[in-house]
């Protein structure tokens, strides 16, 4: 697991009751996080004397109770310089848990020896492509959303990346993607952050259970021959930095190498959602939401009164210490195990047949 743990210019400062209070440079600022599902005291002073607090509204959304709080303000994490502006659906411009994904994009940008071009994918307000054009990268940044380009733009601009080789496009992505491969375009690094759900410009709609695996295999169209990785150049590989999730390694084995497309372990969780939709062939929202629910009961313990154990699923801290370095070991040797599609629906049928409680 990576940790982001460089931070100067912000903090976490507590979590409790569906909320979590942060620092951002000089102003606290309180957020809604359903992931603090726990309700400990609130006894830190600033909790009370925060500088703003988004809140939620019974009917959908929200806003921002700001008081003297300015438009915007800027941060720095090392050597860049980023534009925080609070703005609808709690969002701040910034997401500093992928602050140990750039470090990682720069480490290998500047010990690659050579030029490196950087495809930026979902690029919302920029940070992973100003820190990918800081290690010295070329940069093309796509995002459907003219507004964050243009703040994308500004970061780029705080950061003293001018005039960096750096390509703005404001477009779909996925039709990006198509028309640089028939111009033949290719970059040595794929970077993208999609969303769960999303529409293009021209209103085409993105549902991330559904979109990301096609999406994902489209690009390997872009990918170089000679392309950034932590393994041998017999794979491609994708870094996908995943707001609120772990972070996706997805890995390709070139056809003209004689092999053949799988998911790997890593991806696995991502398309657990499509993947019940073929086991309980239903697309009842509600039944999908009990499913999910369940599994979330399931993991919380070994032996639920209501379900028993999961099979294959870590639950104490030796079990996931140990689960980690093993998937360690199997990464450097390059003996990851990966299935396709078939195998693991059949496996999940076999190994969870208590879902068919919720058909």
């Amino acid at each position: 697991m990576w940790i982001s743990d460089k931070w100067k210019d912000f903090e976490l400062l507590d979590c409790s009751g569906g909320e979590k209070l942060e620092r951002w440079g000089k102003y606290n600022l309180v957020r809604p996080d359903p992931q603090a599902i726990w309700e400990t005291p609130k006894s830190d002073s600033r909790w009370s004397c925060r500088d703003a607090r988004y809140r939620r509204s019974e009917t959908g959304g929200g806003s921002w109770d700001k008081g003297g709080l300015p438009e915007s303000w800027q941060i720095s994490y090392g050597e860049l310089r980023f534009n925080v502006k609070p703005m609808n659906f709690k969002h701040t411009g910034l997401f500093p848990e992928q602050a140990c994904n750039w470090d990682w994009a720069m480490e290998k940008i500047r010990t690659a020896g050579r030029p490196v071009s950087v495809l930026n994918l979902f690029a919302y307000t920029g940070a992973a492509t100003v820190a990918c054009a800081k290690a010295g990268a070329t940069v093309c940044h796509v995002d459907a959303a003219k507004g964050m380009v243009a703040w994308a733009k500004e970061n780029a601009v705080s950061s003293g990346l001018k005039d960096a080789p750096i390509r703005w496009i404001v477009d779909d992505c996925a039709k990006f993607v198509e028309r640089e491969i028939r111009r033949g375009r290719r970059y040595d690094a794929i970077i993208m952050d999609p969303p769960s759900y999303g529409r293009g410009p021209g209103g085409e709609v993105w549902k991330l259970e559904k979109n990301l695996w096609p999406f994902v295999s489209l690009c390997a169209g872009v990918l170089s021959d000679d392309p950034l990785s932590r393994r041998s150049d017999k794979r491609k590989e994708y870094l996908l930095p995943s707001k609120g999730k772990s972070s996706f390694i997805i890995t390709f084995v070139p056809r003209n190498q004689g092999g053949e497309r799988k998911m790997t372990t890593v991806e696995l969780d991502m398309r657990r959602m499509e993947l019940i939709r073929d086991i309980m062939d239903t697309d009842s929202i509600e039944v999908l939401d009990k499913v999910k629910r369940a599994f979330k009961r399931a993991v919380k313990s070994v032996q639920t009164e209501a379900y028993g154990p999961v099979p294959g699923i870590p639950h104490t801290i030796e079990e996931v210490k140990a689960d980690i370095a093993e998937f360690e070991r199997e990464w450097d040797e390059g003996t990851l195990v990966t299935y396709t599609t078939e195998e693991v629906i059949e496996g999940l049928r076999r190994d969870f047949p208590w879902l068919k409680k919720y058909r």
